[in-house]
């Protein structure tokens, strides 16, 4: 199950454009270096806001399911025609399922929505900063902590 989900997160990178992909990581790169010098509850905080944050998964889930649900109830109330948004949705919810792209995620992306590993670079760089793990990494640059981390 986890290669499958690594997989799956990878494909979104990949079928994300270079400067979406860089654009997310130089927000969790600045993130990382607000917090280089911050106390362990203000990372605590942090941490906290990052257990909060939707991944790219959930956000096509609740969006797909949302516009799914409301075609459903418009063609049932209003006209007929409605019933084309949940083919619609579902087909894309599909392709991503399969493909790891579909029409919404450059848009999301574009918005900074990451990938859940993604979110947890982030949360394991501040865990790390905060002296959470063997290797003590005071003093490293956020560059050098984050790098540390997607080498695990």
């Amino acid at each position: 199950m986890e290669r499958h989900k690594n997989d799956q997160e990878s494909r979104v990178r990949r079928s994300s454009t270079d400067e979406a992909n860089q654009e997310v990581d130089q927000q969790t790169l600045k993130s990382i270096r607000h917090y280089e010098d911050a106390d362990p509850e203000t990372i605590a905080h942090r941490l906290r806001e990052l257990d909060r944050e939707w991944d790219i998964e959930r956000v096509l889930e609740v969006n797909a399911s949302t516009l799914a649900l409301s075609g459903l109830v418009l063609g049932v109330l209003k006209d007929k025609r409605w019933f084309l948004l949940p083919g619609v949705v579902t087909t894309f919810l599909l392709q991503h399922g399969l493909q790891g792209w579909c029409p919404p995620l450059p848009v999301l992306r574009k918005f900074g929505i990451r990938t859940r590993r993604e979110v947890d670079e982030e949360r394991y760089a501040l865990k790390a900063l905060r002296g959470d793990f063997d290797k003590d990494l005071k003093g490293m640059s956020a560059e050098g902590v984050l790098k540390v981390v997607r080498a695990q």
